[in-house]
């Protein structure tokens, strides 16, 4: 995850003084700089990866504010577990661990 501050902060100058690819290198590296101008933060530099950590933290959370709010709001409805979806449509657990990992590239 994110580095600790002190080792994150980078002065905009290094970027005038021709050193943008050392500093994308070292975001890639640590996962987050943060730029400063005048001793204040302007800017933060996050690696590809930290970025895809974050979106999907973000959407994990919004999953599960939505099932909370749709199991406060279920009205009686029946709700069903995993077992039993999978009985249902005849999947087994081996199947489901035999399967690889989909990522979508955006």
């Amino acid at each position: 995850m994110l580095n600790n501050t002190e080792n994150s902060i980078v002065p905009i100058s290094r970027f005038n003084n021709g050193e943008a690819g050392k500093i994308f290198d070292e975001v890639n590296k640590s996962g987050c700089k943060i730029v400063v101008k005048d001793n204040k933060p302007i800017c933060v530099l996050i690696s590809p990866k930290e970025y895809r950590d974050i979106i999907e933290t973000i959407e994990d959370c919004e999953l599960i504010i939505e099932a909370e709010q749709r199991m406060k709001n279920e009205d009686g409805m029946k709700s069903y577990s995993m077992e039993e979806i999978m009985k249902k449509y005849g999947i087994t657990q081996e199947e489901l661990d035999a399967m690889e990992d989909v990522e979508i590239e955006e």
